[in-house]
């Protein structure tokens, strides 16, 4: 009896899977419902949270602020009626008004050289000399031929005057009179040309004294003593540039011609400043001396050029310097920052700050600019305050606060309060959804605490 009661073997283990499945589907329908109450309590505590932050005080009253997008933190600056230089900013090379090659213009032994490589000279200072030796017995032998033909010419006027007594007395002949007539004038000419030798005997004498015709620096020298120097050396003895005054070329546009023509016309001086490379320093003050008289067609400018003093020494030929033209003024212009100007397709436009901390787009007209300031000619007025930093996350009617603002209480507690909370309740949230299956009761106890950072934020 016993034997025949008992199930077999194969009907058990069915059952068994059966009873396992079974417990299997209720553990995962209980993690399901678990996952499904937390989310929705999680989604009903915020919303709880969000009430409350918009509760009885509605928007900035007791009960908080409602949120909404961050103000845009930006820069300020007021429109001012002022005075502003129109300039024209270009890049000039610093050339010597003059440069002199000192060659001798005797051929003969360099003797001496009489200037310090580098160093000033003056025009008419000595530089250089030859050897003076066969120039001197040159002056010598041109002398003596001269004082020779000069007492031949006298006697031969003695002799005339003698000639015409006895011809007026018909005690010669008229003949003898003309011949010694034609011999002085052939010696006033012998005497005239034996002059002119000694002259330039004297003058060859005096160029072994290689002077420097302008003052300036001397440069390095070019032969040494002892060598024979000729007039045709091309290098000369030595180069003297002069420094003293100093011009700049540059290069101006073409369509500031008209302008500068004008001012030269009304005999108006144009300053021109020599600045250094950053366009920091002034190294000197100059003014527009003259324009070229044609335009370059590959660059579309006219090369001008101003003189300065250079008493400092500040320019150096060859110096490359940015030149500032002063080509006149404007009176009474509205004058903003650079930064505050923007581009559009449509035109020029400022972003004006208004008095309830919103900005709006104005159109505007640029006119003149320096390297900070530009001029509006319409669309602003004197006064008004516009944007200069933090344009670039702005448009029409943007919220806008300003660096030296303080941000609003509730704002602080929105932003953060309760971010900590949602925060601080998203990781419980992950918590209890990684937790044990078997217990539900961890699971829903860190959902009660998610909803005290919103009260919070609300109070």
């Amino acid at each position: 009896m016993d034997t025949q009661m008992t199930p077999p073997p194969a009907r058990r283990s069915r059952r068994s899977r059966i009873v396992g499945t079974v417990i299997a589907l209720a553990v995962m329908a209980a993690l399901g419902g678990g996952a499904w109450y937390l989310t929705h309590s999680g989604s009903g505590a915020q919303g709880a949270g969000a009430m409350g932050a918009a509760g009885p005080g509605g928007p900035g009253g007791p009960g908080g602020a409602r949120r909404g997008p961050p103000s845009t933190t930006v820069g300020v600056a007021t429109a001012v009626k002022s005075d502003l230089p129109v300039v024209l900013d270009a890049l000039g090379t610093v050339t010597a008004a003059s440069t002199v090659t000192v060659r001798p213009q005797v051929s003969g032994i360099l003797k001496e050289l009489r200037f310090k490589e580098g160093a000033m000279v003056k025009a008419g200072q000595v530089v250089a000399l030859i050897d003076p030796a066969q120039f001197e017995m040159a002056l010598m032998q041109a002398s003596g031929q001269r004082q020779r033909d000069e007492a031949q010419l006298e006697n031969a006027r003695l002799t005339l005057k003698r000639y015409q007594t006895l011809l007026g007395q018909d005690s010669i002949a008229r003949q003898d009179v003309d011949t010694q007539a034609a011999l002085v004038k052939q010696l006033e000419g012998t005497v005239m040309t034996d002059r002119a030798a000694e002259g330039t005997a004297r003058l060859n004498l005096g160029y072994t004294k290689v002077v420097s015709p302008i003052s300036g620096r001397a440069g390095l020298k070019v032969v040494d003593i002892g060598n024979l120097v000729n007039t045709g050396d091309a290098g000369g003895v030595v180069v003297v540039t002069q420094l003293s005054p100093i011009d700049v070329q540059f290069a101006i546009p073409q369509d500031k011609v008209q302008t500068i023509q004008e001012r030269q016309a009304q005999n108006v001086a144009l300053p021109a400043l020599a600045l250094d490379r950053t366009r920091s320093i002034t190294l000197d003050k100059g003014s527009l001396t003259a324009l070229d008289n044609q335009v370059d067609v590959q660059t579309g400018t006219v090369r001008a050029k101003a003189r300065y003093a250079n008493e400092k020494m500040a320019l150096f030929p060859s110096q490359f310097v940015n030149v500032r033209l002063e080509m006149g003024n404007i009176t009474g212009a509205v004058l903003v920052p650079v930064t505050a100007l923007r581009h559009s397709n449509n035109g020029d436009f400022v972003y004006v700050l208004k008095e309830d901390k919103t900005v709006t787009v104005r159109m505007v007209t640029r006119g003149q600019a320096t390297t900070d300031m530009v001029e509006i000619r319409a669309g602003l007025e004197a006064g008004e305050k516009v944007i200069t930093e933090g344009a670039d996350r702005l448009k029409e009617g943007a919220k806008v606060m300003l660096a030296g603002d303080k941000p609003a209480a509730g704002g602080q507690g929105q932003g953060g309060r309760g971010a900590n909370g949602e925060h601080r309740q998203r990781r419980q949230h992950a918590e209890g959804a990684a937790g044990s299956p078997a217990s539900s009761a961890p699971a829903t106890a860190p959902a009660a605490p998610a909803t005290a950072p919103a009260k919070g934020a609300a109070q």
